[in-house]
């Protein structure tokens, strides 16, 4: 696989993607078709249990889609960007590992809704975070209408909306945009070590969990609930779950092997 503006490092179980476009990580249409590339690869790959996205550099996780590329589409090549940029990141959403998205700068527009797109969200103290497709006579494009009202409350999903402003790293932690706030030399070592630990526990398991918590946010309680059921029925058959008892009642490690 050969990736221009993507970079993917192993760490034992765990994948780092690094998205390096110079000058502000813009998502271009091939930034975009790289990021499905390699979420695809780490998807695949049985050996990785998490996977921690990032931006290169100290300023910009993603500042937003690729302005200048957009200013010629017509309109069917506009809903073709965002139908693309959807699928790239429902195939981060939906893949069953734990996703971090490590903010280590400015997140918006596209940007916000990549990082939307994680599991968790952690943010360096500099960042600023926000949806200002607005301000440009424009409306979000992957997903950023139907994530952010999800992640924070349709109250605070209208003022970012709507009014177009970002928002600091504190203000985002505090509405449950992101789930902690870092110096900038912690942000990796914190997220990395999210990861890892996530990358440890059983692997069945975690996908069950994945899978139940989003479609549930889909659907009715009561059928969350008889998925649930289900799932616990499933995991009981899984080798996993006679291994993790068993290191409990034995006072000892699990070695959890994903089946």
């Amino acid at each position: 696989m050969s990736l221009e503006f993507i970079s993917i490092e192993y760490q034992e179980r765990v994948a780092v993607v690094t998205i390096n476009h110079a000058p502000v990580n813009a998502l271009s249409p091939q930034v975009v078709d790289e990021l499905d590339q390699a979420f695809a690869e780490i998807e695949a790959n049985p050996e990785i249990g998490a996977l921690v996205l990032t931006g290169h550099g100290a300023k910009f996780f993603v500042a937003g889609a690729d302005i200048k590329a957009m200013s010629g589409m017509n309109p069917d090549q506009a809903e073709e960007l965002a139908l693309t940029g959807q699928a790239a990141l429902n195939r981060l959403e939906k893949m069953p590992k734990l996703t971090i998205c490590a903010i280590n700068g400015l997140a918006l527009g596209g940007g916000l809704e990549l990082a939307m797109a994680c599991d968790l969200r952690l943010a360096v103290e500099h960042a600023k975070m926000g949806q200002p497709e607005i301000n440009l006579g424009i409306i979000p494009g992957f997903g950023g209408t139907q994530r952010l009202p999800r992640i924070i409350g349709v109250g605070r999903a209208m003022e970012m909306l709507i009014g177009g402003d970002p928002i600091g790293a504190q203000q985002a932690n505090d509405w449950g945009l992101v789930n902690g706030v870092y110096a900038v030399d912690d942000l990796m070592p914190a997220a990395l070590k999210l990861a890892h630990k996530a990358a440890a526990k059983a692997p069945v398991a975690a996908r069950l969990i994945q899978q139940l918590v989003y479609d549930g946010l889909a659907g009715q309680l009561a059928e969350g609930l008889n998925k649930e059921a289900s799932a616990f029925k499933e995991v009981f058959q899984s080798a996993d779950k006679n291994e993790g008892i068993a290191a409990f009642i034995e006072k000892r490690a699990p070695q959890f092997q994903g089946k």
